[in-house]
Order: structure tokens, then sequence, then C-alpha cells
């Protein structure tokens, strides 16, 4: 299979979509890689890298686009590249069509059969090309909300840890997935008061067990949500329904309520957000103050610290990928049955049952009734 990789053009995207490595394994299995120049430099990865690798360089995106069978990226293609799709591609990337109707639509417009990272789930109902994103995110999102509460940038200057004789920071996390654990470990080690809400009793157990007296966890209510935010300096967001569109947990009313200079980190924005105050902001611009509580809403966080984070993306992506490169999608997924919850648009259909929830008029076809 002719496989694709392509340089990032989201707005400070460092990420690439395939390291070097990862080039000498595909080529190893027999399959031709078409990278374009430059693809790697953000990362940390020559181009001298790459052809000693074994890939074939493209001068142009649009070269790679036209002549590869499958495209392996890490975020979803912007407007500008829609008009490179074409019919029978195999787009493997993040996708987050669940907040994304411009993109669903040309997706199935261009036919393109999409396999999205983040609906991808196994066996134990674990996300595993989400997770190390999502433990980036997470320890991320401490070090962002950290920064944010220094006066200079709008936030109430206070320190997480505090020192002797001063008060630390109260951090609210909504969401004990992996984002939620990952935020809560840096907070905790940090020193600040930390407290973590879901709905999940179980999960609030195995919390409880992991962090001890050094955490509250909370049942998550209206109540207890409402008042963990407003009594908190630093809040994540970190609720998570794959392929789906975020509930809004945190409420807009909550903002008048809250301390001046409080700080909103909402990791979930790239599947639209947990915060109706939120919309997406970019690593140039990236918080924005209303009701006179700071917002970070970047919608590709991991992006900031790209070597790391291509590192840990290509660990998980590439045995999938490898996968779907030898048998073809079809026959990738009728070997592995854990790939058909990866395939979200195929052959003009929409086959994601979260995605198709959040777009119902674009129908929905299950995978499974069509190879």
């Amino acid at each position: 299979m002719k496989v694709g990789c392509v340089k990032e053009i989201k707005n400070n995207e460092f990420r690439v979509g395939l390291t070097p490595d990862n080039v000498k394994s595909y080529v190893k299995a027999g399959h031709t890689v078409l990278i374009e120049a430059g693809a790697g430099v953000g990362s940390g990865f020559t181009d001298d890298e790459y052809i000693k690798a074994g890939a074939t360089m493209c001068p142009t995106a649009k070269e790679v686009w036209d002549n590869c069978e499958m495209m392996v990226k890490v975020k979803e293609p912007l407007e500008e590249e829609f008009e490179l799709f074409h019919e029978g591609l195999i787009l493997y990337t993040y996708l987050h069509l669940a907040a994304d109707r411009l993109e669903t639509e040309a997706l199935l417009k261009g036919k393109v059969n999409s396999v999205a990272y983040e609906t991808l789930i196994e066996r134990d109902g674990s996300i595993p090309l989400l997770a190390p994103m999502s433990q980036i995110a997470g320890r991320l999102s401490i070090q962002e909300g950290a920064k944010y509460l220094e006066k200079r940038f709008g936030g109430e200057g206070i320190l997480l840890a505090g020192v002797p004789g001063t008060p630390k920071a109260n951090v609210c996390i909504l969401g004990g997935g992996t984002v939620g654990t990952n935020a809560c470990k840096i907070a905790v080690g940090m020193g600040a008061n930390v407290t973590i809400l879901d709905i999940s009793l179980k999960r609030l157990e195995q919390l409880d067990n992991m962090f001890g007296a050094h955490i509250q966890t909370l049942v998550s209510t209206d109540s207890n949500v409402e008042h963990s935010v407003i009594n908190a300096d630093l809040i994540i967001g970190s609720v998570l329904i794959p392929g789906a569109s975020t509930p809004k947990l945190f409420k807009r009313e909550y903002l008048k309520e809250m301390k001046p200079g409080a700080v909103f980190v909402d990791v979930a924005i790239d599947q639209g957000g947990c915060g109706e105050s939120s919309h997406v902001t970019t690593h140039d611009d990236p918080v924005y103050v209303e009701e006179g509580v700071v917002h970070y809403c970047v919608g590709n966080m991991p992006g900031a610290v790209p070597r790391t984070s291509t590192i840990a993306l290509t660990n998980a992506t590439l045995k999938y990928g490898l996968e779907i490169a030898a048998n073809g999608l079809e026959k990738a997924c009728q070997a592995n049955d854990v790939l058909y919850s990866g395939v979200n648009t195929y052959g003009g259909k929409l086959t994601c049952k979260n995605v198709a929830d959040a777009h119902p008029d674009l129908g929905y076809t299950d995978i499974r009734t069509l190879f």
C-alpha cells in the first residue's frame, strides 16, 4: 500500500503522523511511504532521517494526497485540504466529527474511508489511540492553568501550592478518566487542594485508592459541580463520550459566582467543550476572559509539546496502521473487529453512531452491513 504523511497545517501544530522509525516499519512490511518535505521538522525529525528510513520525499502536500492510498495524520483535515480528498482514500487520524459538521459533510461527499483515533475502542473498553494524548493534555492542563493563574495573564495571582502560612489553590477536575487522572496527578504533585468529580462511583473509588487523602472525590451532580466550581481557583474540564459531543457541565451561570481571575481549562474542546461559555482558541491566542473568568480552550493542546506527543501517539497508532496497510480497511476490520469502531465514514456513509447522533439528518449506517 502507498502510505502518506503530510505536514500539519492547524495553528501551531508541530506533531507529525509518522516518525522515521514508523517509516522503517511500513517499508519493512513492503509498503511505500510518501512524506511531504519538512513534515517532521516541528517534532525534531529531519528529511534526511525519513530518507534513511526508506521514505520517498515529496515537495508538496498535494503530491502526497494525490498518490497515497492511506493518509496518516495527527489532526483533522482543515477546509483547504478538503479539495485534496479522493474516493476510496483511507484517512487515519483524529477527526472529532461530532463537533465539526463541515468536515463530516466533506468526508461523506469525497467518499473518504475515515478511521478516527478517538473512537477506536479496544475489547477492554480502553481508547488506545486517544489515551496517550489524553495523558499529555491532562498533565499539560495543570501546567497551563497554573501559568494563567498568574496576575499578568489575567489570573487571580495565586500559586497552586502556596507557601507556609498562605492558602493553597483549589483545583476542581470535572471527569475522572485519563485526562482527569493525569491532571489530578500533577495537581496533587504540585501541592494544590484537589477535588475530582465523576458520575461513576467505581471510578471515584479507584481514584480514592490511587490518591487517598490528597484528594476529595465527589459524585458529579449539578449541585456538586456548581459548588466545586464556584469555590475553585482552577477548573479542568475533562469529560469525554467517545465520538460524541461533550455534555455542558460547566454552566454559563456559574461565571458570575466564581472568583475573579479563576481559570477554566476546557480540555474537551475538540469534542465541542464541556463549558457553555467555551469556544476554540489557538496556541497563538490561547485565552479569553468572560465574566472575569479566564478561559483556556486550545483545540490541540498536545501540539505544544510535539516531540513528546508525536512519539507517544505514534507508539499507539503504528500497530493498527500496519494492519490496515497490510490488508486494506475491509479485510483489516474483518480480521480485527476492534477496527470497526474506528471507522467514521465509509463510501459516503456515516458509520459512527455517536457522530450520527450529533448530525441526525446525515443518517447512520452500521459499518458491518457495508462489507
